[in-house]
């Protein structure tokens, strides 16, 4: 039989075969169909994210124990709040006797008593006490236009003051990043002191606290020629340590969480820098400093995110003393002089290591080897170069009035100004030795 006739034979077989062919590419075409390519801006933030999914965190330094030393330097930060807290209000000062503070700095207090406590400084009960009389003093505070604390209070006085510490009727606006870092610490006091949760959940029922969330954002007013102008606050790092603290209490702040629609990926030293594509205060390129990624660290716990973040940020500082042999811990800081308060950045502004006013002025010559840095990076990472940190900055310390903020760089004089912020990280770096981040509560 010829090969035709064969083929004319089996004719309906082939056509089965073909159909059955043809209908599974059809299925396959109809699974796929309707599916929309892999969107660019998508793979964009893929690839921004590549350099950190590729570095290798530095693993966690908790010790378990506190040694001598440690509590030495636990005492002179703890000296700072003995001497700095109102004993009517139980507000401590922004800085060593000048009674001002703000809802950052008032976290900050927060922290020292829980971190004190934990160190065996103070017994439990005087931390409950100087954490009830603070929360009584908040409940009391004339809020801003009756919605949020604002911007600064007078210690003694429990005043809205403006930036010179003067009263003001109308008051300067509410900061969301300031509200939600002592939101933060009301977290920790409701894990470490439960007996104070209904307090401070009555407490935030007296704050307007949805006024500050929209679409998943953190949002701040500001006060210009006497008409408040609401405004989204928050930059990569400050943004995702007050995104997590507005979390603890089930506030929908998905956008501020998130990172990669405002990432840009800078190098400094070989390491990849998180910073924010958007500007500072409209005009200014971000700042990038150690500060959230420490308080997230010590306070928190990181996530994934975080650490890998953390990691880049102390592994570029360490890179720039292994290269210049300068000694680097860098974040924001308080001056002893004009114009007294800087950024001392990995990057911002548009270069690397540039130190920054809050306007965006260039002032590198007040860069300084920050105490809070150093010692938040030793509890941290406890690397050999966190030690010749604190080694260096040891020195300086104040038995009378606490730590100092740190060393001036280019002169190697301290930069006396003494802080709450500077000496609560003190404490909370050495309470993280001991028993790990604070939200977590030692067996």
């Amino acid at each position: 039989m010829s090969f035709r006739q064969n083929l004319l034979r089996a004719r309906s077989h082939i056509v089965m075969i073909c159909a059955l062919i043809a209908g599974l590419l059809l299925v396959l075409w109809l699974e796929t169909l309707g599916e929309p390519p892999e969107e660019p801006d998508r793979q964009a933030r893929q690839d921004l994210m590549q350099p950190f999914d590729d570095l290798t965190p530095l693993p966690l330094a908790i010790r378990g124990e506190s040694s001598d030393r440690d509590l030495d330097h636990a005492r002179i930060a703890w000296t700072y709040f003995q001497n700095n807290v109102d004993p009517d209000t139980g507000l401590a000062n922004s800085v060593h006797d000048y009674p001002s503070t703000t809802m950052w700095e008032t976290g900050s207090y927060i922290v020292a008593i829980l971190s004190a406590e934990r160190l065996g400084l103070i017994p439990r009960e005087q931390a409950e006490q100087r954490l009830t009389k603070l929360l009584t003093s908040l409940r009391n505070l004339r809020l801003f236009q009756d919605v949020l604390p604002n911007k600064a209070y007078h210690t003694r006085t429990l005043e809205l003051v403006d930036y010179s510490n003067k009263p003001t009727e109308l008051g300067l606006g509410w900061s969301a990043l300031d509200v939600a870092r002592i939101v933060a610490t009301f977290g920790l006091i409701e894990r470490n002191h439960p007996e104070l949760a209904p307090t401070v959940e009555a407490l935030l029922d007296h704050w307007q606290m949805d006024r500050m969330v929209q679409g998943g954002e953190l949002i701040g007013t500001n006060v210009s020629a006497g008409e408040v102008r609401e405004n989204q606050e928050g930059r990569v790092g400050y943004e995702q340590y007050a995104a997590k603290a507005m979390m603890l209490f089930g506030y929908d702040v998905y956008r501020a969480y998130e990172v990669q629609d405002n990432l840009m990926v800078k190098q400094v030293q070989g390491q990849p820098i998180p910073v924010d594509n958007r500007l500072h205060r409209g005009t200014t390129p971000a700042f990038v400093v150690s500060e959230p990624y420490l308080f997230d660290g010590l306070e928190f716990g990181f996530d994934d995110r975080s650490h890998r973040f953390a990691t880049a940020i102390y592994r570029a500082q360490e890179a720039r003393h292994a290269e210049t042999g300068i000694l680097t811990a860098v974040t924001e800081s308080h001056l002893s002089e004009d114009p007294y308060f800087s950024y001392s950045t990995v990057w911002g502004g548009g270069a690397d290591w540039a130190v920054m006013t809050f306007r965006g002025d260039r002032i590198d010559s007040r860069r300084t080897i920050a105490t809070k840095a150093a010692f938040g990076w030793h509890a941290l990472f406890g690397t050999d170069y966190t030690a010749e940190l604190v080694e260096a900055l040891s020195e300086f310390a104040d038995p009378v009035k606490g730590w100092p903020e740190g060393i001036y760089e280019a002169s190697g004089e301290p930069n006396s100004s003494t802080t709450a912020n500077t000496n609560a990280v003190v404490l909370a770096a050495l309470a993280f030795k001991a028993t790990g981040p604070l939200m977590r509560v030692p067996e």
